[in-house]
């Protein structure tokens, strides 16, 4: 089923700023909103996307982005456990990172090279997510939203509050 495009949520609104609500139903609409989640994310161009994104306050994200092998990676994962790696094979990578709640901003930001994920498919099933390269940064960036965090959040005072100036001195 072709989901339908949605308008992401943008920086300020407050489904972006608190833990978002526990799915506990694996149901058609669970569904749609996944399906949803797709359209939105590839009609802004992203890798990822979490369910706050685009308004909706349950802890389901969806991802289509390669791994450090640049092999394509693609799935949903609802009720998400992050496991990062402990030291000392915590390794980090120091790329740039942007999100398409706050567009046109990028900024460095370190976090661990590797990351699992566990939780649920769109049906209820068990899944874990081992991301490298790209999808760990992604698998820990979405975990974040449903956390209420942005990658901004995770910046020196200094950059965020630059970033969160040239945004509102160039809002959509």
């Amino acid at each position: 089923m072709a989901g339908q495009a949605k308008p992401i949520t943008l920086v300020g609104e407050p489904v972006l700023h608190r833990p978002c609500r526990t799915v506990k139903h694996f149901d058609d609409e669970l569904a749609r909103l996944v399906d949803d989640m797709f359209a939105s994310m590839y009609a802004a161009d992203g890798v990822g996307l979490a369910a706050n994104q685009i308004g909706v306050d349950l802890r389901v994200f969806v991802y289509d982005c390669p791994d450090e092998d640049d092999r394509p990676q693609k799935g949903v994962v609802v009720n998400p456990t992050l496991v990062l790696p402990e030291l000392p094979d915590r390794h980090l990578d120091d790329g740039e990172e942007g999100c398409l709640s706050v567009p046109g901003a990028h900024a460095p930001l370190a976090r661990p090279d590797r990351a699992t994920c566990h939780g649920f498919d769109v049906t209820g099933a068990p899944v874990t997510v081992e991301g490298t390269g790209l999808l760990a940064r992604c698998l820990q960036h979405e975990t974040d939203h449903l956390n209420g965090k942005l990658y901004i959040d995770r910046l020196p005072t200094r950059v965020r509050k630059q970033i969160l100036k040239d945004f509102e001195a160039n809002r959509p």
